[in-house]
């Protein structure tokens, strides 16, 4: 990210203001004169920093530096008045947050431990290594550290779009803050007494959803005597990741199938059935695509029947066996086939393959938790054994408790006085004399008295304006807000799907999602420079290629759409013309959708494929001069 920079005049003189890529230094450079005249601050030496109010017409900033040369001098004050017009403001502002931010971070740096000798021949630690370097040391996570968390302000900005309440506070509290508290000294006080708040946050953020069996969560449901069954892309890409079968009869099948009819037929197969550790029946639909791979592994690989010789043949050893006597194994004891109970082998193969992405434990399981040593947890262990200690307490006894309560009494007594000194004759009068003036005789009210009761002073009523006109003017306002968020409804329902049916865009968000997965397995395979995986490179590329037929596919469906849409259109014109015999102007490019639109929703994708094909096509052919060059 650049640092920023703004238009500022020093002593009249016009220039630019701006921070170093470092954040260490701050430069003015004049307009005129070139670098000759230029001031440079250091970030260390910097003790404060002041800026007009946001009411205030002009814009300036003070800054305060310290001599490096004499410390007990006062600081020198270097005043910049913004020049930008309705841009000074932010500059203003953005250049002060970043000085902040510098500041800390170099208060930060003096504060932690010294450098090692290693990291000081490197020109010394930062201020986020430091802390790295000391949390780390301690065996405690980052967030434990409150220090860093005072001075992590990503992690605060995520707070606040996080809880909308907070981020109110937070600004209404910026803005009503005293001239004399800088911005940065109001951050750092707001967030000292929230580092629970952040501690939280950052937990909350550390924290990832880890994979889970897909297949078992997929339920349909039937509505209208249609079953139907929704699924996203994150479920695809577990599905593709837990199961590679699926990926492999994805990829050579689609798009002879299209995606819905893909899915649709593998959620109503036996290999589904087979998937999920479910037995599979005579009675359930059979497929013919799906049903070749019903005996193949994991990976799409058939399994040949293999020749076992007889005296390696348990099973059937067992079965010849004509001496056995006694009664028979239990169930358990028996050997018995894969289909036999299948769900057992399919949870047990599953659990392998998602237990295999968990990381593993840094530590071994008997050692103390934490940063606590053997010591420490023994002499625990010790303390566990001691009996409970005895109550230490002072007993207080009250005499007299009814003197505690003789302020409440007293009240309580000197309300009941006035209460006696009133007059119920006169305040039933009152009563009613206000009944007989605001309400009718037959009991209902006039919405006038309710809403906008009459003032007795005629002088302030011709003072101030009345009530009607301010429910008048409320009312237009809320009119208002509701015409625009009704404006954009409109708006964002018709760029929703980017003029393409709900079905192509649909088809479209899979076909992306599925495409983006292959990309991913095809540069972790070719970046990864093992010579091994060149098959499975090669097989990559097939499926970046497939991929690319299946999204011209999608755009000659929506091209088609389009096209009916602009037949349609066309067909109204000639009726109209025949009719009333007046042309119509036709603008067919204001017809959404079609396989522009495609292109331009898939036009990222559409490229990192053609990068991905070109870079293996260029590895390819240097690969094969390598071999006939040595050959």
């Amino acid at each position: 990210m650049a640092p920023p920079s703004g238009s500022a005049a020093y002593k009249k003189k016009d220039g630019t203001l701006t921070i170093s890529p470092d954040r260490q230094s701050i430069s003015w450079i004049p307009a005129a004169g070139g670098a000759s005249g230029t001031i440079t601050l250091s970030v260390s030496q910097i003790t404060n920093l002041q800026q007009t109010p946001a009411s205030s017409p002009k814009v300036m900033l003070k800054i305060f530096i310290l001599p490096p040369n004499n410390p007990s001098a006062s600081p020198e004050q270097y005043i910049f008045s913004f020049t930008a017009g309705e841009n000074a403001r932010p500059q203003a502002d953005a250049i002060k947050d970043a000085l902040s931010a510098a500041i800390q971070v170099v208060k930060s740096a003096q504060e932690s431990p010294a450098p090692t000798a290693a990291t000081a021949e490197g020109g010394g630690m930062s201020a986020a290594m430091a802390m790295a370097s000391a949390v780390s040391s301690t065996g405690k996570s980052w967030w434990d550290d409150d220090k860093r968390l005072r001075t992590d302000v990503e992690l605060q900005q995520s707070l606040l779009k996080a809880d909308a309440s907070l981020l109110k506070m937070f600004m209404e509290s910026l803005h009503t803050k005293p001239d004399s508290l800088t911005t940065s000294q109001f951050t750092a006080q707001f967030w000292s007494t929230r580092l629970h708040l952040l501690r939280a946050h950052a937990i909350e953020r550390s924290q990832t959803r880890g994979s889970y069996n897909v297949l078992s969560t997929l339920k349909p449901r039937t509505e209208d005597n249609v079953t139907k069954l929704n699924i996203s892309k994150e479920q695809i890409q577990l599905i593709f990741g837990q199961h590679p079968l699926v990926k492999r009869v994805y990829d050579e099948n689609v798009p002879k199938l299209s995606e819905s009819q893909f899915w649709s037929r593998f959620f109503q197969s036996r290999l589904f059935k087979k998937l999920r550790g479910e037995r599979i029946s005579d009675l359930d639909a059979t497929d013919a695509v799906l049903d070749k791979y019903l005996k193949a592994d994991e990976y799409g690989n058939l399994v040949r029947d293999a020749h076992v010789p007889h005296f390696l043949d348990l099973e059937g050893n067992e079965g010849n066996n004509s001496q056995r006597r006694g009664n028979r194994p239990d169930i358990d004891m028996r050997p018995s086939a894969v289909e036999k109970v299948p769900i057992i082998r399919t949870l047990n193969n599953l659990s392998e393959k998602i237990m295999a992405n968990v990381a593993a434990a840094d530590r071994a399981p008997s050692a103390p938790v934490g940063s606590m040593d053997d010591g420490t947890y023994d002499e625990l262990q010790l303390r566990d054994l001691r009996g409970d200690e005895e109550a230490n307490r002072i007993l207080l006894n009250i005499r007299d408790q009814g003197r505690f309560f003789s302020a409440a009494k007293l009240a309580e007594d000197e309300q009941n006085r006035l209460f006696e000194q009133q007059d119920p004759e006169q305040i039933l009068q009152n009563l009613r004399t206000n009944l007989e003036r605001n309400f009718r005789d037959d009991g209902s009210a006039p919405l006038g008295k309710l809403v906008d009761p009459e003032d007795e002073d005629d002088e302030e009523e011709d003072s101030k304006t009345s009530s009607r006109e301010h429910r008048h003017l409320a009312s237009r306002q809320i009119l208002d807000v509701i015409k625009d968020r009704r404006a954009q409804a409109q708006v964002l329902s018709n760029s929703d799907t980017f003029g393409l049916p709900s079905t192509l865009y649909d088809r479209l968000t899979l076909t992306h999602a599925t495409t983006t997965e292959f990309l991913h397995q095809f540069w972790q395979a070719f970046l990864s420079g093992n010579p091994e995986r060149a098959g499975e490179v090669t097989s990559l590329v097939e499926s970046l290629n497939r991929a690319v037929e299946r999204i011209n596919a999608v755009a000659k469906d929506a091209e088609a759409e389009r096209q009916v849409e602009v037949d349609k259109l066309k067909r109204h014109a000639r009726e109209v013309l025949q009719a009333t015999g007046k042309r119509l102007r036709l603008n067919l490019d204001s017809i959404p959708g079609g396989e522009q639109a495609v292109k331009r929703l898939l036009g990222p994708t559409i490229r990192a494929l053609e990068t991905g094909l070109t870079r293996y096509k260029e590895a390819l052919a240097e690969e094969t001069k390598n071999i006939e060059s040595n050959t």
